[in-house]
């Protein structure tokens, strides 16, 4: 199986950080971001990853290369200014993420997940990780509801941002720039979505206060 960092975003909400260095390299207990994601993707058994690029994005390449360091081959997806949002970036790497199912990680969650899991989901179309409500997001994203995702229902889970596709689950949509969001909802509709519930450690860290916070937590470990 392989597997998709998403590090195209602006960070809009971490400036001024982000003006200078990409959100994927944000420092978080003494490494970035990426290399967390590497290093866990590698220990769970990936050996090919596809990172998409758009603002400050050869800081990226420059950091990670070819993906020597933790055994890996890494595969760069070039986006043009502003970025093609969460769809059309996995739509436009599809050409580097082969013919079977592939694993999605968001590149500004931290998170313990056992990411070896996501080799053993066979999914028709997608699977969602979904993780407890955190405080930023009460009212949570979709029910997880006998191993299938809905969009609505109670109780609501927030979605972690790890995911697996099936190429299929793309070939409908349009090209250019949109988000995953409607057409995931559109396949719940038909149940084609599963998912699980992470209880573990996780965190979004899409702002200054929650990059402060889990880099305060991460210390006093």
């Amino acid at each position: 199986m392989r597997a998709m960092i998403l590090a195209a975003g602006r960070g809009e909400r971490l400036r001024p950080l982000t003006d200078s260095t990409p959100k994927p390299l944000l420092d978080i207990g003494g490494q970035s971001l990426i290399e967390h994601h590497l290093e866990r993707l590698a220990l769970a058994g990936f050996r090919e990853v596809v990172i998409n690029l758009a603002h400050l994005g050869d800081q990226i390449r420059d950091t990670v290369g070819n993906g020597e360091k933790w055994c890996l081959n890494i595969h760069y997806s070039p986006e043009p200014p502003g970025a093609l949002d969460t769809g059309g970036g996995i739509g436009q790497a599809l050409p580097l993420l082969g013919e079977s199912p592939f694993a999605v990680i968001n590149g500004d969650v931290f998170s313990q997940y056992p990411l070896a899991r996501l080799r053993a989901i066979k999914c028709s179309h997608a699977h969602l990780v979904m993780v407890p409500n955190p405080a930023h997001n009460t009212d949570g994203d979709f029910v997880l509801q006998g191993g299938y995702i809905r969009p609505n229902g109670e109780p609501r889970h927030t979605f972690s941002g790890i995911s697996v596709y099936n190429p299929r689950f793309f070939r409908p949509a349009p090209g250019g720039k949109y988000s995953v969001v409607p057409m995931l909802r559109n396949a719940m509709a038909l149940q084609q979505v599963t998912g699980e519930l992470y209880k573990g450690s996780w965190h979004d860290i899409g702002t200054l206060d929650r990059l402060n916070t889990l880099r305060n937590q991460l210390l006093c470990n």
